[in-house]
């Protein structure tokens, strides 16, 4: 998103064509049930139009410009238009089952790694599909984030870098768990990611993954 229009096929593929190693984006249900692309519940900061994504058909949200003239995506859409691997973030239970669908039927378990900040999302899509890798995601969190990590199933803790320690980090490495670190858009924050001895960190701006092979 610092490059491209966020959550857009384009942004995707510029992701791609910049060689990082995976593509973030967010999933919501549309009021017909599609898996839409978008961050935000509401349609507001990122298109043309207001309103909640929940209470437009596919149809409807297809009308809006999403910026610089596109369009927005369905997650079917995402998975033809890159071969990448992808980091999806559910925002709910309902989006769980919808995404769970789309894995089982396109056998996308060794592609999709399924992230949220709600627990029950997480264990949610690790019941529906058996070996799917999963990611709770944190901003704020407490002495048991690691524990609910395991409890949820999930391998990897998503954590903001801005509050991150390395007691954390260790405690999630002593216990299996990997940690990522987002959102890491400075230098600074590149050369705490490699301090702090993260497995990975998410960034809006491509560039930073080689300007930080020299400078971080």
């Amino acid at each position: 998103m610092g490059v491209e229009p966020e959550n857009t096929l384009r942004s995707f593929v510029r992701a791609e064509a910049s060689g990082m190693d995976a593509i973030e984006l967010d999933l919501h249900l549309s009021k017909d049930g599609a898996l839409v692309v978008m961050h935000d519940v509401d349609v507001d900061r990122t298109t043309d139009g207001s309103g909640p994504i929940a209470a437009r058909t596919l149809a409807e949200l297809r009308e809006l410009d999403a910026g610089q003239g596109e369009r927005i995506p369905v997650f079917e859409e995402v998975l033809d238009a890159v071969s990448s691997p992808l980091q999806a973030e559910i925002k709910d239970v309902a989006a769980a089952r919808a995404l769970a669908d789309v894995i089982r039927e396109r056998d996308l378990v060794g592609r999709v790694e399924v992230s949220s900040f709600h627990d029950e999302a997480v264990t949610e899509i690790a019941r529906l599909v058996p070996g799917v890798r999963t990611v709770l995601i944190a901003s704020r969190w407490g002495a048991d984030v690691v524990d609910r990590a395991k409890a949820a199933g999930a391998a990897t803790l998503a954590l903001n870098i801005r509050r991150l320690t390395l007691e954390v980090v260790e405690q999630a490495h002593s216990e299996g768990v990997k940690v990522i670190g987002w959102v890491v858009n400075t230098q600074d924050h590149l050369r705490l990611a490699r301090a702090l001895g993260l497995d990975g960190a998410t960034t809006d701006f491509p560039e930073i993954r080689r300007a930080g092979r020299f400078t971080a």
